[in-house]
């Protein structure tokens, strides 16, 4: 774990975030303006979060931009999801299109910011998302690869033990990887992390300390 002469921010007076605090922190950080894609999981959450005035806007790789938050009663509509599956709705000025053309714009660099879920993330920056590599597991890297080489900046929202304990930020990742050196923060329910060459940094805590954070994750 690095020392820099930013400060980290411990809030030692609640416990951990519950998904939905900690997609809010996410989408607070996306920058104004953005083009932003969420990936399955825990980071369609984001989209909830987002105010009209970040005027940010959303894609998503089954062929939409200008997503909304995720529909709710009348407005489900079976024909109008993210990629997830998830009904969601469209906001004024929405445009669809082809498959390839949205992995097009993945792949060319096109947006500024992704958010991914992760098995293990490396504190210099490496991804690994699509397979543990346990026999009988079901590898799906969908877009992932494109996401994590062709966005401008990596967020990764994902829990930072796994059930038994383990760490998933690591030193070096040992689940096959998605890609090397693409990731630049982690946003967890226990802390934000920032990851990079210099290794890892904390920004923030929630419920504990950096230094025991630190500790149970031997960075």
């Amino acid at each position: 774990m690095t020392t820099e002469t930013i400060p980290t921010v411990e809030h030692l007076d609640r416990g951990p975030l519950d998904q939905d605090e900690l997609a809010a922190v996410v989408a607070a950080d996306i920058p104004a303006g953005a083009f932003v894609n969420l990936g399955i999981g825990q980071p369609t959450k984001v989209a909830d979060h987002l105010r009209p005035e970040q005027g940010v806007t959303l894609h998503t790789e089954n062929g939409m931009l200008g997503m909304g938050p995720k529909a709710v009663g009348d407005e489900v509509d079976p024909d109008l999801t993210n990629a997830g599956k998830v009904p969601v709705t469209e906001l004024p000025g929405a445009a669809y299109f082809h498959h390839a053309d949205s992995f097009a714009m993945m792949r060319g660099g096109h947006l500024d910011v992704c958010v991914l879920g992760a098995y293990q993330v490396s504190d210099h920056g490496d991804l690994a998302n699509w397979h543990t590599g346990a026999p009988g597991a079901i590898p799906a890297v969908g877009g992932a690869m494109d996401l994590a080489i062709g966005a401008r900046q990596v967020f990764v929202m994902m829990s930072l033990f796994t059930k038994t304990g383990e760490p998933k930020l690591v030193r070096e990742c040992t689940y096959p990887l998605t890609g090397r050196g693409c990731v630049c923060r982690i946003y967890s329910n226990e802390a934000v992390i920032d990851v990079g060459p210099d290794g890892a940094h904390m920004r923030q805590t929630w419920g504990t300390s950096a230094a025991d954070l630190a500790e149970r994750l031997g960075l």
